[in-house]
């Protein structure tokens, strides 16, 4: 999120993990790692043992007046819900960034990306001026590419209101451990293998809802 070291090119076409990136993802991998110690940024597969049991994905019995398809994010309680018939859901635990907090309500997928690239804002790197080693040009400006070491994970689902950007991301991680924490940074994160569960039964368009939290 742009806000929160998340701005990305919300209206690009999905598209594969580019392979002419992988050099420059190699040199900046240790600056990625110490930038995003807390997004988690590794290489390796997610780990069935590294998730609390708590919080794998699962089917459950879910309440809910929202119709089959819809996305429902519960914050405080780290889970979101995706809603099917006969009052089931399928529940993926997330992990929580300040930015996760920040907004609640009713949006819709406009957008969504396979390895999305990465533009960190410039607060973010007159902070960590390391990153700047790990960006090349992209389609819309520096950034860096999509792929494993990318603090966005596997998966993106950008949330519209209408024409406006919420700038609320659902999107994936590579560190199992923040999974049902809260953490510094981002928005709402799923390790890669439930974000690209969650994307491929998500079509554009579909509808989601926010629940609000008091936490800050």
């Amino acid at each position: 999120m742009s806000s929160d070291g998340y701005t990305d090119a919300a209206t690009k076409v999905d598209k594969s993990m580019p392979a002419l990136s992988r050099r420059a993802l190699i040199t900046g991998a240790s600056a990625i790692g110490a930038a995003w110690g807390l997004a988690g940024c590794v290489s390796t597969p997610t780990r069935l043992a590294d998730v609390d049991p708590a919080y794998r994905r699962t089917d459950v019995q879910y309440a809910t007046r929202e119709a089959r398809g819809t996305i429902v994010v519960d914050p405080p309680e780290h889970f979101l819900y995706f809603v099917q018939a006969g009052g089931r859901a399928v529940r993926y635990g997330v992990g929580v960034g300040g930015e996760g907090f920040g907004w609640s309500g009713v949006a819709k997928v406009r957008n969504k990306q396979e390895w999305p690239d990465w533009y960190p804002p410039e607060e973010m790197l007159q902070r960590k001026p390391e990153l700047r080693r790990a960006m090349i040009e992209l389609q819309s400006g520096l950034g860096m590419p999509g792929g494993p070491e990318n603090a966005l994970g596997a998966r993106a689902l950008y949330l519209w209101q209408g024409k406006k950007d919420t700038l609320y991301r659902i999107h994936g991680t590579n560190e199992p451990g923040t999974i049902g924490r809260n953490v510094s940074s981002g928005c709402i994160r799923l390790t890669n293998e439930d974000v690209i569960d969650l994307y491929d039964r998500t079509p554009v368009g579909t509808k989601v809802v926010v629940l609000p939290s008091s936490v800050g």
